[in-house]
């Protein structure tokens, strides 16, 4: 009776395994060992289940699925470097990674190990090529020169000691996500003027100064264009309040919650946490990044 119960349960669990194959995908191709071992787990699952079938379908002893078991399992042992590759801890500096990480990433490096790993590089601009934006894939492919935005807006990023103020988009562009207070720039309003009031809409907090840090550039793939201005904000009055734009919350600056987090904020926002003032462009398709470039800039 419990192996007929295994048996009928067994399905979802194969589904599962495939599921998490799936998700992998996103991460291509920096998931392509770990895409390779979750099928290895789906193929033995299978056998297993295969397996328990025949044992039920013959009317044999159930303990045989016992010794079933070990076929699978003895497969693994030659098998075992391409199925062990999921780590907890980040193989260079041994951090805590985040669940998205140890299913996804070959490399098994926390955002920061990333980063130095893979340093931004200034390089020699080239010819820009004469394509519209929206169907460029690479960043070099637009003219940033004669390239304007249809939306200009602004980030906010308050500071509290080691903690950093953060929101959950409730609506609007981003829902879902994790990012800074900010929003659009209103007509006859400069960037650090936009970057105060939005704050205190979203979050209720009040400032009175604001650091630039540096500006993001975004061509999407359905049209999309839009230019934003990154501040920093070290003093406020109020406390962090929930509206109907946004949910906010305290984050650990060092331990920031990527994630769940546009795709481009751990490109650029170590750099302005060390204080490095940057200029960065970026191609997306929906939330997919597929092309993106990085100038530092002198401070």
């Amino acid at each position: 009776m419990i192996l007929q119960t295994i048996a009928d349960k067994y399905l979802w669990f194969l589904v599962a395994i495939l599921a998490i194959n799936l998700y992998q995908r996103k991460a291509f191709p920096r998931s392509r060992n770990k895409r390779t071992a979750t099928l290895i787990m789906a193929a033995l699952a299978m056998v297993y289940q295969i397996l328990i079938v025949i044992i039920l379908s013959q009317g044999w002893p159930h303990w045989l699925a016992i010794f079933a078991l070990l076929i699978p399992l003895a497969l693994i042992i030659p098998l075992k470097t391409r199925l062990f590759l999921f780590r907890r801890t980040c193989v260079q500096c041994s951090a805590p990674l985040n669940w998205q990480t140890i299913v996804n990433y070959d490399d098994n490096l926390c955002p920061n190990c990333w980063n130095e790993l893979h340093p931004v590089q200034e390089t020699e601009p080239q010819e820009p090529a004469s394509v519209d934006p929206s169907q460029a894939t690479d960043v070099d492919q637009i003219d940033w020169d004669s390239w304007e935005p249809q939306e200009k807006a602004v980030l906010c990023y308050v500071f509290d000691g080691d903690q950093v103020l953060l929101i959950e988009k409730k609506s609007g562009f981003g829902k879902g996500k994790i990012t800074a207070p900010g929003g659009h720039i209103e007509e006859g309003e400069t960037a650090s003027e936009a970057a105060i009031r939005e704050l205190e809409e979203e979050t209720h907090l009040i400032v009175s100064e604001v650091e630039y840090k540096g500006t993001v550039e975004f061509q999407f793939a359905d049209g999309l264009s839009m230019r934003g201005h990154v501040f920093f904000a070290h003093s406020y009055t109020g406390e962090p309040t929930e509206t109907d734009e946004a949910r906010p919350f305290w984050a650990p600056v060092s331990d920031l919650p990527y994630d769940k987090m546009w795709a481009d904020d751990t490109l650029w926002l170590p750099l302005a946490l060390k204080g490095t003032k940057f200029t960065a462009r970026f191609i997306f398709d929906g939330d997919d990044m597929l092309s993106h470039h990085i100038d530092l800039l002198d401070t």
